[in-house]
Order: structure tokens, then sequence, then C-alpha cells
């Protein structure tokens, strides 16, 4: 599948919308995914097909040199596809560009192939949330990718 890494802007917030009803048992709002666009302490990149629809996209906020990966979302159609591994690698060198010293986010316990993907990118398992996700309730593993 063709597709490629671009700045996530306002006309995507729409498929970014569809995407989240589609991933998350509790999806971002309209509201929460604009205020993730631009700005200086966020990063949102998203993967886009020649038509020009989003297929995945990821998050990443910072403050001084620590990064947090917000959201990982691609449409489940096109899973498998090589869009998360691209997604995860660009956010990885932008942290790097930002002289980030690590970037740290959650995964459900259940979701091997996610937790998979993280380690292929050099993330390790850092810490357990106990029961961080809703719907259903389940323990977030804590895995941070150390830069510095």
């Amino acid at each position: 599948m063709d597709f490629e890494i671009v700045n996530a802007a306002p006309e995507h917030v729409a498929d970014i919308e569809r995407l989240e009803k589609l991933c998350f048992s509790v999806p971002w709002t309209n509201e929460q995914i604009r205020s993730q666009l631009g700005g200086d302490s966020h990063v949102f990149i998203a993967a886009r097909s020649t038509d020009g629809t989003i297929l995945g996209y990821v998050g990443l906020m910072y403050v001084l040199d620590e990064g947090y990966v917000s959201n990982v979302a691609v449409d489940p159609d096109c899973r498998r596809m090589g869009i998360a591994d691209a997604l995860i690698c660009e956010i990885v060198s932008r942290a790097k560009a930002l002289e980030l010293s690590f970037v740290t986010l959650e995964v459900r316990e259940s979701n091997a192939p996610a937790r998979r993907l993280y380690e292929k990118h050099g993330f390790e398992n850092v810490g357990l949330r106990k029961n961080y996700y809703d719907f259903p309730k389940e323990n977030a593993i804590l895995m941070t990718l150390f830069l510095k």
C-alpha cells in the first residue's frame, strides 16, 4: 500500500476522529484531537494514502527533554502493511531531532502485536500501570525508549 507520512493538519481531523472511534474504546473528541495539532510541545503525524485518506497516526507530547507518545492508531483494514512501523520510525526520528532523552508510552497488556512493534524500535518494558484502561479494564505496560 502506498502512503506518505505527513504532519497532521486540521483537514485530517475528521479521518483521525473516525480512526479513534474504530481503534479505541474511549476515543478522543474532535477538540482533543485539534489540541494535539502543531504547537510548541506537540508532534502529530499521519500516514496519508495516495487518495488523501488518513490510514493511521501517532502523537508525541514533550516537555524539556521528555517525550510521551499519546496515541498510535492504524485503520483496522490497513494493519500489517507497515504503516505503524513507518509512523513509529518517524516519531522516533523527530524525538531524536528534538534531542529528547527518552520517549515513553503505555500499551494494553494484551496488545502483543503493538508491544512487539515498540520493542522492535528499542522500547523497553519499564513498568506496569494497574487497571489503567477501561472498557475493558486492563493493565498497561509502560514502555520507554532511551535516546541518551
